[in-house]
């Protein structure tokens, strides 16, 4: 498949009347993107789940989009290799960021492998806006944890480009909250990561 080139230089957008603050003050909320990344079963989404439902019984209005629900759909034409999984974090990031205008706080969970698509992640997003979680969990583990069975998959050759296999993954340097699941409990996660939501 050959990746879409940028045909939008001659693209204007209109300066429309309702714009993210007016959005934001209508939902009484700061809108925001928080990014989960780190390896296969490392946690993610459990976390991102877990946030979602203390947002949303704080009256907040979320949204969380899933990597691997939107292979199915906007993404479902992407593979795994280098290029195809730099595209699907562009898209992410694009839906994003699009989803954080209409005042909303975004929790994307993605494995997200390389740092510079981190970093378009966050430049794409508005990095005031924007908090990068890691979610940190050694190989061997997540390997043990292995819920939807990839790591079996992989070690057996039946699976390709299994990110902490036999593909890479660039843990972040400096991420905006780190969080080891096999130390820190989902309750004391999720407090971390909403102080530094309320002080973004």
């Amino acid at each position: 498949m050959d990746l879409p080139t940028d045909n939008s230089s001659h693209v204007h957008r209109h300066a429309f009347s309702v714009g993210v603050d007016d959005r934001s003050d209508l939902l009484g909320q700061k809108p925001g993107i928080v990014w989960f990344t780190g390896l296969p079963a490392a946690g993610k989404s459990t976390l991102a789940d877990a946030l979602e439902v203390t947002l949303h019984d704080a009256g907040k209005h979320s949204f969380l989009l899933d990597a691997d629900t939107v292979r199915t759909g906007l993404c479902r034409d992407l593979g795994f290799s280098d290029e195809h999984r730099h595209e699907n974090i562009r898209r992410l990031s694009e839906v994003a960021r699009l989803m954080a205008d209409a005042g909303l706080l975004v929790l994307v969970c993605a494995i997200s492998p390389f740092s510079a698509d981190r970093q378009i992640a966050r430049l794409t997003a508005g990095s005031h806006r924007f908090v990068e979680v890691h979610v940190h969990v050694p190989v061997a583990i997540a390997e043990s944890r292995d819920p939807k069975g990839l790591y079996k998959l992989a070690r057996q050759g039946v699976l390709k480009n299994l990110t902490g296999i036999d593909s890479l993954y660039e843990e972040p340097i400096a991420p905006d909250v780190r969080i080891d699941t096999t130390q820190c409990s989902i309750a004391d996660a999720i407090t971390l990561i909403t102080q530094r939501l309320i002080h973004e």
